[in-house]
């Protein structure tokens, strides 16, 4: 069996981060928002954060609130890493969803970050998604609270406070590896 490390966190705290820092170190990783993205193309839209937002919550509302999860968990099992990142859990539907599936391997780290100091890497990381002012980035912890984030953010096994340096972000992430 394989372990899989999954990350959560309010929208720029560090989680693609944390997932790009462990995928450099050769470990395979699973992008739930490309699960999105891959929809909304499907759909024809411009991948824009009110668009990929909206087909978010479209599919939740469609297909439950596990549904990214559901559609995850092949792609994950079809890899034959020993470790595996997930990136982006949203809800505690889906922690639920992935703890059914991979049990004690199954290992959920929330990073954590101020509102300010996500503002402030919105402003710097240029993403197609991105918000373009500090009211979007109140819309979007809204909506990604909605969806159920406090409680997944809750439901940690390991928390990691984002606020210092790359250099001790970097620590914390790879120490998780040695964790488990």
């Amino acid at each position: 069996m394989k372990k899989i490390i999954a990350f959560v966190g309010m929208p720029a705290s560090g989680k693609s981060l944390a997932a790009s820092i462990l995928g450099e170190s050769g470990i395979k990783v699973v992008n739930m928002g490309d699960v999105i993205r891959e929809e909304v193309l499907r759909r024809g839209l411009e991948p824009t954060d009110t668009n990929v937002g909206g087909v978010g919550t479209d599919l939740r509302k469609k297909e439950g609130n596990d549904v990214v999860a559901k559609r995850c968990i092949p792609k994950i099992k079809a890899e034959d890493s020993v470790i595996l990142v997930i990136d982006g859990i949203r809800s505690l539907a889906e922690v639920n969803c992935f703890k059914k599936a991979f049990g004690s391997d199954f290992t959920l780290v929330t990073i954590n970050a101020p509102f300010e100091i996500r503002f402030a890497r919105i402003k710097t990381r240029k993403r197609s998604d991105d918000m373009k002012d500090i009211d979007a980035l109140k819309v979007r912890d809204e909506r990604e609270l909605g969806w159920g984030m406090g409680e997944a953010i809750a439901a940690a096994d390991i928390v990691i406070e984002n606020t210092g340096t790359l250099d001790e972000f970097r620590k914390k992430v790879l120490n998780i590896v040695g964790q488990l």
